[in-house]
């Protein structure tokens, strides 16, 4: 709590009026991320175009929240007691839904399971996120990166 203090520019008491502890401090940055990630969901318009089209506006959409989400993604305490914050899975079902949409219409692959491609985008965007934190991967490729790799493992292949 004293290296957050410092790096927010604020005594730790001050930091302590606003948040009990860690515990209560990392509460507070799931809701801020889960509520940056419905953000980007709904300035992604899923529901438009095709679904390759809307999960590529979905990653130019997500980079903003890339950090907090590459943060929460590690973050074990938020998973320890078994019980998922709702937020979580109304963000799965969204993705879910985008997944299984690109499947139907042909264009994902359907070996691979809608939940299993839900958590690839989390952990490509969190990777992502931690690549440009340490400087091997520069913030403007980030976009193109992410949706190369990802559109490319999951696009049904024409070949027979």
């Amino acid at each position: 709590m004293d290296e957050i203090a410092r790096a927010a520019g604020i005594s730790r008491a001050t930091l302590h009026r606003h948040f009990a502890g860690r515990d209560a401090l990392i509460r507070a940055l799931e809701e801020h991320g889960i509520a940056q990630c419905a953000q980007a969901m709904d300035a992604a318009r899923l529901d438009e175009g095709d679904a390759a089209d809307a999960l590529r506006r979905l990653i130019a959409e997500a980079e903003p929240v890339a950090a907090v989400l590459a943060f929460l993604f590690t973050e074990n305490q938020l998973f320890e007691d078994g019980e998922i914050n709702a937020g979580w899975e109304e963000l799965d079902a969204r993705l879910g839904a985008l997944f299984r949409r690109g499947q139907e219409e042909g264009d994902f692959r359907i070996d691979l399971s809608a939940a299993w491609l839900t958590e690839a985008f989390y952990g490509l965007i969190g990777a992502g996120a931690w690549a440009v934190h340490e400087g091997r991967v520069a913030r403007n490729d980030l976009h193109h990166s992410i949706a190369e790799l990802l559109l490319g493992g999951i696009r049904r292949s024409m070949e027979k």
